[in-house]
């Protein structure tokens, strides 16, 4: 299967963003961000003076900060596009709907796990289960009603209670419901795009993709 295996940190370096893909680290002064808030590369410095850049550029850039946020490549996310244009509805929303109601993204948001690469391990490692059974498809597509919950056998592990730990503290989004005692959580209901925390302008990725 393919991966991205090289430097997180200057991902988000190269969207000028923070994508929270190191879990913790995000949150301190170690982040690349805080530290070197300018673009990889020897010409990273130099980026903010170059001319306008443009509206492709724009589209592009969105395109890739979306792919990196949620760690999935390119052949997978138009495939992900794909569906959601032939679906009823606004295309950019349905596509983070179907990008949000994975297996590795909602546990990531239930607060299981402290980065959507950590969420994405413990389902390949087969630690989570969907309405009892053991699932290790990240891109698993969750439905409203069913339960995600960590194996019985593995509710003790460091990475998961350290989550628990930090994530338990903050507020569930609406769509979701957790019991971190059990270490159980349920998808209520597809996400509205009001109520998905994502800072993307997906109309730019339908723009791009519309070409």
């Amino acid at each position: 299967m393919a991966r991205y295996t090289k430097a997180n940190c200057k991902l988000c370096r190269r969207e000028g963003v923070k994508l929270f893909l190191k879990g913790e680290r995000c949150y301190t002064d170690k982040c690349a961000i805080e530290r070197k808030n300018f673009a990889p590369g020897q010409h990273g410095r130099m980026a903010g003076r170059r001319r306008k850049v443009s509206d492709y550029s724009l589209q592009l850039r969105e395109k890739q900060k979306v792919k990196r946020i949620y760690g999935i490549l390119e052949k997978q996310f138009r495939n992900y596009f794909k569906r959601a244009a032939h679906k009823t509805g606004v295309t950019g929303e349905l596509l983070l709907q179907s990008i949000e109601t994975r297996l590795d993204n909602v546990v990531y948001r239930l607060g299981l796990a402290p980065s959507r690469k950590s969420a994405r391990q413990l389902v390949r490692h087969r630690h989570i289960q969907v309405n009892g059974g053991i699932v290790d498809i990240p891109s698993y597509q969750v439905a409203p009603g069913q339960e995600v919950r960590v194996k019985e056998k593995s509710r003790n592990m460091g990475l998961i209670l350290s989550s628990i730990e930090r994530r338990g503290k903050q507020d569930v989004l609406p769509w979701l419901s957790v019991d971190y005692k059990t270490q159980t959580g349920k998808l209520l209901e597809v996400p509205t795009r009001a109520n998905i925390p994502t800072t993307a302008q997906e109309q730019l990725i339908v723009e791009l993709y519309s070409k």
